[in-house]
C-alpha cells in the first residue's frame, strides 16, 4: 500500500497508508490527522482540505481543475504547491509523497 507523509505546521510527522484509489483527504479523516477539516466531505466544494505538496511530487499529479483552482481562493495561505487534498488520488506512484497542513484551514 503507498505511504502518505503528513506533516503539520509544526514539523511533526505522521505516516499513513493508503489504499490505491483513495484521495489523501479520506486517509487523513480515517487517521485523524491534524488540520484537514474536510467540511464537504471530498465534493471539492470548500477549501478546509486545503495542503502543500511536496515538490518532489507536484509533477506526478493531475493538473488543477477550474473547480479545485476556484475553491483554492478561499483557502488561506495559498502557495505554487497548494492543493486540496480531495482531489489527489493515491496511487503506487506517489507512494512517500509528503503533504503539510496549513497553520489553520
Amino acid at each position: 500500500m503507498p505511504k502518505i507523509i503528513f506533516i503539520d505546521h509544526a514539523g511533526e510527522r505522521r505516516d499513513v497508508e493508503a489504499k490505491a484509489g483513495t484521495s489523501v483527504m479520506e486517509a487523513a479523516v480515517q487517521n485523524m490527522i491534524p488540520g484537514i477539516d474536510a467540511d464537504c466531505g471530498g465534493a471539492c466544494a470548500c477549501a478546509t482540505c486545503h495542503v502543500f505538496v511536496g515538490e518532489a511530487f507536484l509533477s506526478k499529479l493531475k493538473a488543477k481543475d477550474d473547480m479545485e483552482d476556484s475553491m483554492l481562493d478561499f483557502a488561506e495561505g495559498v502557495q505554487d504547491n497548494s492543493r486540496l487534498s480531495c482531489q489527489i488520488l493515491m496511487s503506487d506512484e506517489l507512494n512517500g509523497i509528503e503533504i503539510t497542513t496549513p497553520e489553520s484551514q
